[in-house]
């Protein structure tokens, strides 16, 4: 942290704002906070006021009250995930042993990393097929104990975690592909499309999810996966359809969907 910016708060604020950022005043803040040198503020100030997310200048997230590094063109862990993190912690609370914990499509990590801390202790694996995510990821997951595979869902998983999964968090990309162009330049310019597009109707990764997740997950295991409002309908009957138990928890403050699937314990 600076001592003394040449930059006054002020003038940050001011540029931010000019640039069109909604919380310039905490946003100013926070890059005070994590520059170095007059230097580096300028050059931050500059890169969040030509759009850059924040997350990406800073080099970090707050996700569940942890902070988790994020490196420029991987996906940014929303808030909304937050609600996701807390339905598993909450159907995992009762185990007795050791939690296996996996997150597919882990962008970063932090859905893992958020899980590791809620549940410890915990046996944590993530994977997704971005290499840049997955050195990001590795970053924050074996900080916590985990590792971290590259490759396309559950592929690059070692075979010893088939049917021994209590957790199974993926936080698949679920845009309409037609919709992708719709979304905020912070995340269609500077966040990879894979974490994003979603196929024709947005679903097409969750049912590879879906479809897949009964060989991996534990007998009562539980599959978790943020959608859409409009999806859920059809994310339901895609765990159905794969033999998964499933309902629907919502937030109306996070506006958060998750559809939850669960292994019948007696198979």
């Amino acid at each position: 942290m600076m001592s003394s910016p040449a930059l006054p708060e002020s003038a940050v604020i001011t540029r931010l704002r000019a640039a069109g950022c909604v919380f310039a005043e905490d946003e100013a803040r926070l890059l005070i906070s994590a520059a170095r040198t007059t230097g580096d503020l300028a050059a931050m100030v500059e890169r969040r006021a030509a759009g850059l997310p924040l997350e990406h200048v800073l080099g970090w997230a707050e996700f569940c009250g942890l902070r988790v590094a994020v490196d420029p063109g991987v996906f940014v862990p929303r808030r909304r995930t937050e609600f996701l993190v807390h339905q598993a912690t909450a159907l995992a609370g009762t185990a007795q042993r050791r939690t296996v914990v996996v997150d597919l499509c882990c962008g970063s990590g932090a859905v893992g990393v958020a899980l590791a801390a809620a549940l410890d202790p915990v046996e944590l694996h993530a994977a997704d097929v971005d290499p840049v995510a997955v050195r990001c990821a590795r970053r924050n997951v074996s900080a916590a104990g985990g590792q971290v595979y590259e490759g396309d869902l559950y592929e690059p998983l070692p075979a010893a975690l088939r049917g021994r999964v209590d957790v199974l968090a993926a936080n698949v990309p679920y845009v309409p592909t037609e919709e992708v162009g719709l979304l905020p330049a912070e995340a269609r310019v500077h966040e990879a499309r894979v974490a994003l597009d979603g196929g024709a109707d947005g679903l097409d990764v969750l049912r590879r999810v879906a479809a897949g997740a009964s060989g991996w997950l534990a007998p009562g295991g539980h599959l978790l996966i943020e959608t859409s409002e409009r999806q859920a309908p059809h994310a339901v009957r895609a765990f159905a359809g794969s033999g998964l138990t499933a309902r629907l928890s919502a937030s109306e403050e996070l506006y958060a969907t998750v559809v939850i699937g669960t292994r019948p314990p007696g198979e």
